[in-house]
């Protein structure tokens, strides 16, 4: 579904560096690139992007009851460090997770208005802690394997 601004209907409105003109040949509507604009390509292909969803996805799905985990150590236990945000993107997509032991960093739940409140509920149904708004990180933050601290080794 295209979307017009001024005559010139776009194929995609998040990619605005082509534009479908109007009757631009005898068979319908020619794609062209305006002139100045660089090619914005996505940087994942479609195989990759969903390669990055399903390890996000797993990571999520590894968080046990009654644990939470941050956006940002989920990216990392993806082997997706500072893609926080992605991990956002998935949650919103996906079915079937357990969004709700997902927290912002400090364990603040980030959603707002009634999800918060949900957010909250379930988690204390899973004998999750709450120092005030945030949750108790201390106790409750899961611990994803080979993120944690590496051990010291003395030299003897």
């Amino acid at each position: 579904m295209a979307v017009g601004f001024g005559g010139i209907a776009l194929a995609d409105p998040h990619r605005m560096d082509y534009a479908m003109t109007k009757g631009s040949n005898k068979k319908g509507s020619k794609i062209k690139r305006k002139r100045g604009s660089k090619s914005r390509a996505p940087k994942s292909s479609p195989d990759n992007s969903s390669q990055i969803r399903i390890r996000i996805e797993s990571a999520i799905r590894s968080i046990p009851h009654g644990k939470v985990s941050t956006y940002g150590a989920i990216a990392r236990a993806a082997g997706l460090s500072g893609m926080a945000r992605q991990v956002a993107q998935v949650l919103h997509r996906a079915f079937g997770l357990p969004w709700q032991r997902v927290l912002g960093a400090g364990g603040e739940i980030k959603l707002r208005g009634d999800s918060a409140i949900e957010q909250r509920l379930r988690l204390e149904a899973e004998g999750v802690r709450f120092r005030g708004r945030k949750v108790d990180m201390k106790q409750s933050e899961h611990k994803f394997p080979g993120s944690g601290e590496r051990k010291k080794v003395a030299n003897d």
